[in-house]
């Protein structure tokens, strides 16, 4: 990882992926609209624009607040350090998650700039090509217990990689042309101590609870192919191999 510093602004890259001499303008839309290399935006909390870098394709992602608070400050956060901005450390976890061989989206490039007491930030992140969660997939077909299974394995090593996916939903599981599984959206999650514990952590479990609640959530609202019985199941076998 690289750094360009300035009074205002910092800006984390991976050299290897993208050239200093592009890095400052590819926080910007524009410049990829000018460039007519903009594959497809997505809407969320606001627009993640999909665009292809000289490398790889990329999902450019503003950070923005959620919740009521979020109606009023939409895209400011507390400065402290330049180290603890919600796109250093994003990019910092998939950074971790890449060499531990998680399945994740690399990351190519990650800003923050600050505003009086505050700053606002932005991260470009490799686009999984062909990849669609498990919400939209579940809607159309069944999955087999293979597939539920490596879901859960996947899983496994994000938590050997002592990283708490603090909001890990069916929403934040892909599943790629060749069915290989990606987990995406780190955005606020952490790596917790190595504690040495050799039986499942609290924090792990309530990743796993959350999950299940959102496929339980799911299920009434979309009525997704899924059984609980069967399918939750084999992913718990996955995660315990």
């Amino acid at each position: 990882m690289k750094a360009l510093t300035s009074h205002k602004q910092v800006i984390w890259f991976d050299e290897t992926l993208i050239s200093e001499a592009l890095v400052n303008q590819v926080f910007n839309p524009e410049f990829w609209h000018e460039q007519n290399k903009v594959l497809g935006s997505a809407q969320g909390r606001g627009t993640t624009w999909f665009v292809q870098t000289d490398t790889l394709p990329a999902a450019l992602r503003h950070y923005r607040r959620g919740g009521l608070f979020g109606k009023i400050v939409k895209d400011h956060y507390w400065f402290t350090q330049w180290h603890q901005t919600r796109s250093c450390e994003e990019f910092q976890l998939l950074q971790h998650l890449v060499k531990a061989g998680v399945n994740v989206p690399k990351p190519i490039a990650a800003r923050a700039v600050k505003r009086t007491v505050c700053y606002q930030a932005d991260i470009l992140t490799q686009k999984i090509e062909g990849a669609e969660d498990l919400v939209a997939i579940l809607q159309q077909r069944t999955l087999t217990n293979e597939v539920y299974q490596a879901i859960g394995q996947q899983i496994k090593k994000l938590h050997q990689a002592n990283v708490n996916h603090t909001d890990l939903n069916i929403h934040n599981i892909l599943l790629d042309n060749d069915n290989k599984v990606w987990i995406i959206d780190f955005d606020k999650c952490h790596i917790e101590p190595d504690l040495g514990e050799t039986s499942i952590k609290v924090w792990q479990k309530s990743n796993l609870d959350r999950l299940l609640r959102s496929f339980q959530k799911e299920l009434g609202k979309r009525q997704i192919n899924w059984v609980q019985g069967y399918n939750w199941a084999a992913l718990e076998a996955g995660y315990h191999q």
